[in-house]
């Protein structure tokens, strides 16, 4: 192999870093894939935390003892969570996201690699203290957001399904209540899925009631697991009374007036930084 140059080096153990998120690498891994002294790479990697912390692009750490090496921990700024949730609100108040019976149009959005892949990294902020061993979603929509937001903790996504599974094993399963409809529903998540005493975090795309998340409490229990977190995407307004008192949202909806076309919807609280107090 050629002898690499200073550049050479900072992409290659930026994009190891960039690819593993949360994953301590001895300085062993780079001397021997590069060629390079450790001196070498330390002085690579301090440059690189300087470019890092200078674009806003996330922190590297690099860790002492026998245990030690370095990390890159996904993280936005308080601006960059506002940017991202002003600009996503202004996307969904388009008037031709408007459904039938009040419903707001999200699927395509919800489909932006960019897009939610960003989302994964204000998920990962808001979280960053948890630690989470998995990261839980309720299928269909809320999926490519909580995988997004594994991809940044670098932990496995688990999801739970309304119904039955034939093709997982055995399963697991509980029944809750709506918090909107009052319908009593199920969820079941294979039995293999979240080992004894994981931590998890719940990750979904929309909250009203609160039921689906308090089901997922039941559920975890039922693994013995605990929940750590919940993040949702969108919240509504009504009801102001969730069955659930922790959790953190980026948009709130207000309500849809479907004669003057408009969607009244915008950042939270947590995205304006100014977190509620309860």
């Amino acid at each position: 192999m050629r002898r690499l140059r200073r550049g050479d080096r900072m992409v290659a153990i930026a994009h190891r870093l960039f690819q593993e998120p949360h994953t301590v690498f001895p300085l062993g891994t780079f001397t021997e894939a590069l060629g390079a002294a450790k001196s070498t790479i330390s002085e690579d990697i301090s440059s690189l935390r300087e470019t890092c912390e200078q674009f806003q692009l996330g922190r590297i750490e690099t860790l002492a003892g026998a245990t030690g090496g370095v990390r890159f921990t996904p993280h936005r700024t308080p601006g960059q969570i506002r940017a991202i949730a002003e600009d996503l609100a202004r996307r969904l108040r388009e008037p031709s996201r408007i459904l039938p019976g009040g419903f707001l149009y999200t699927a395509d959005l919800l489909s932006l690699p960019s897009l939610v892949s960003a989302l994964g990294g204000v998920f990962a902020t808001f979280f960053a203290d948890r630690r989470p061993d998995v990261v839980l979603s309720m299928e269909v929509q809320g999926i490519p957001l909580a995988l997004m937001t594994a991809r940044a903790f670098n932990v496995p996504l688990v999801t739970a399904r309304r119904g039955g599974m034939g093709t997982e094993g055995p399963t697991v399963g509980v029944n809750y209540v709506s918090g909107s409809s009052r319908a009593v529903q199920s969820m079941t998540l294979p039995l293999r899925a979240v080992p004894p005493g994981a931590r998890a975090l719940f990750i979904d795309d929309f909250l009203r009631g609160g039921g689906t998340a308090r089901g997922v409490f039941d559920l975890m229990r039922e693994f013995q697991a605990e929940i750590v977190g919940i993040g949702v995407l969108i919240e509504t307004a009504h009801p102001s009374e969730k069955l659930v008192d922790e959790y953190v949202s980026l948009l709130v909806f207000e309500g849809i007036d479907e004669a003057r076309g408009a969607i009244r919807l915008g950042p939270s609280q947590w995205a304006l930084g100014h977190p509620p107090h309860r």
